[in-house]
Formats: C-alpha cells, sequence, structure tokens
C-alpha cells in the first residue's frame, strides 16, 4: 500500500483561490492525496477564508493540517487555533518559535483544555536530540517533525526515533525540500520497520520540488509513497543536473557570471 503522505502543496499563502481549486483538484483527483497541509499566519480572517477553501475543496473525510510557520505568540496560537478548529484540524504546525519548548507546552495544554482536539506539530527546526528530549518532557508536541538533514546524521535521527517510540508520539518527518522526500521516506520506513511498527497518525511530507534531478526520485501513488528500490537515502543527483546546477561551477552559474559582467 505504500506509506502515508500528505502534499504541502495545495494551500500556499500568496495562492489565489483559483489556484488553491485547481491544485487541490489535482492532489485529490490524479494523485489520490487525502491529507493536506495549508499555511496559516497571514491575519485570522484570511486563514479562515483559505483553510475554509481547501476544506471544502477536499472534502470533510480528508485529513487536514495548517502550518504558521513561528509568527504566532503562545495567546495567538490559542486564540487562532480556537477560530480554526471547526474545520476539523489534526495539526497545528511550528505555532510559534520553533525553540520555545515551554511555549508550545502552554498551547498544547490550552488547547486540550479548550476541547480543540488539535495536536501540536514541531521539530524541522531542532539540530540535536536533547531540544527533542525537552519537548517530549514537556510534553510540548504531540506529532515529531524531525528533519533527517537538519539532526546533521543518522544516529542523531535513530536517537529521537527511539524517544519519541518510549514516549509514544509518532514521528511524522520534514520533508519540505530539496532531497528530503528521497531521505524521508527511507528514514519513515526504518521507523516503521524497526522501531514503531505503526501507521498510525503517521504522514510524511511530500514536497514536488525537484524530484526529476535525483538518480532514485520518490514515487507517489494513491497519496502514498511507494517503497524505495534503490539503496542509502536516494539522494545522489543525476550528472547532468550537477553539471549544470552546482554551485559556483555549474553551467547555469557561470553564464549568469558571464551576463552580468
Amino acid at each position: 500500500e505504500g506509506f502515508p503522505a500528505y502534499t504541502t502543496a495545495v494551500g500556499w499563502a500568496g495562492y489565489s483561490a483559483e489556484k488553491v481549486k485547481e491544485l487541490c483538484e489535482h492532489a485529490k483527483g490524479e494523485m489520490g492525496f487525502t491529507a493536506f497541509k495549508v499555511k496559516v499566519g497571514t491575519g485570522l480572517e484570511k486563514d479562515t477564508e483559505r483553510v475554509k477553501l481547501v476544506r471544502d475543496c477536499v472534502g470533510d473525510d480528508a485529513t487536514l493540517m495548517v502550518d504558521a510557520n513561528q509568527v504566532w505568540s503562545v495567546d495567538e496560537a490559542v486564540a487562532n487555533m480556537k477560530e480554526l478548529h471547526k474545520f476539523d484540524i489534526t495539526w497545528i504546525e511550528e505555532p510559534t518559535a520553533p525553540d520555545d519548548a515551554w511555549g508550545h507546552s502552554v498551547i498544547a495544554k490550552k488547547m486540550n483544555e479548550l476541547g480543540l482536539n488539535i495536536g501540536v506539530a514541531t521539530g524541522e527546526h531542532m539540530s540535536n536530540r536533547i531540544l527533542h528530549k525537552q519537548f517530549m518532557e514537556l510534553d510540548s508536541y504531540k506529532f515529531v517533525q524531525t528533519d533527517p538533514a537538519r539532526l546533521g546524521g543518522l544516529n542523531e535521527l535513530l536517537v529521537v526515533m527511539l524517544m519519541a517510540a518510549k514516549k509514544e508520539k509518532p514521528v511524522c518527518l520534514h520533508a519540505g525540500g530539496v532531497g528530503l522526500c528521497e531521505m524521508g521516506i527511507h528514514a519513515a520506513l526504518f521507523d516503521y520497520i524497526a522501531i514503531s511498527a505503526s501507521l498510525e497518525n503517521r504522514w510524511l511530507e511530500y514536497s514536488g520540488a525537484l524530484h526529476e534531478h535525483f538518480t532514485f526520485p520518490v514515487k507517489i501513488e494513491n497519496g502514498r509513497y511507494r517503497v524505495p528500490i534503490g539503496p542509502g537515502w536516494s539522494a545522489d543527483m543525476k550528472p547532468e543536473s550537477l553539471k549544470k546546477f552546482a554551485y559556483p561551477r555549474g553551467e547555469y552559474w557561470k553564464s549568469l557570471n558571464q551576463t552580468n559582467k
């Protein structure tokens, strides 16, 4: 069946309503996604319009997440999610400063007290296991969104996954960047096979960015990642792509330098 995925493509803040509808139709109808993420943090009125639009497009049965990219204070996060929860939101991602373990714990606690049934998701900007440990001990998040590249290696990633399993928190890896989907599916499958043995409340982010430049690009079928057949992280780039785009000696950058002379 593949590993569950969600798409970030449908709800960027700068998109028009027509663009959002078009992307939702493509993601749901052609790619088979059943989980979608929407950007918020542009003001409650605009956020409400955008989230409602995506919810209307994807239907009541779809899983819907929102991502504030750190722009709110603790009180703003609680107040805004109190209004947005009517759209059946699974998680609020990065509601405030990414290293504020106490602030995230307050947001999680207050949303729970209000009965909103919305989890806090964060972790993509955490560079080590110590910060993850603090978030786990304070129960600051429900969904562990660690980033295999930002953590700096497999060993640190495995420690975070093991801690998450002990605390019974699902790992939903951040993969919103070039090559992160390719790396992320390997890490997510390791967590599933060797650590958690569960797909409950687990999704891997899908960002449709530049996969054509990789030797073993990820594949999505019916809204799920297919299991990769290549070894390693699947992060090897095609020689022709490196020849053209490697900075600063790639052909593309050389042409820019010549143009700017």
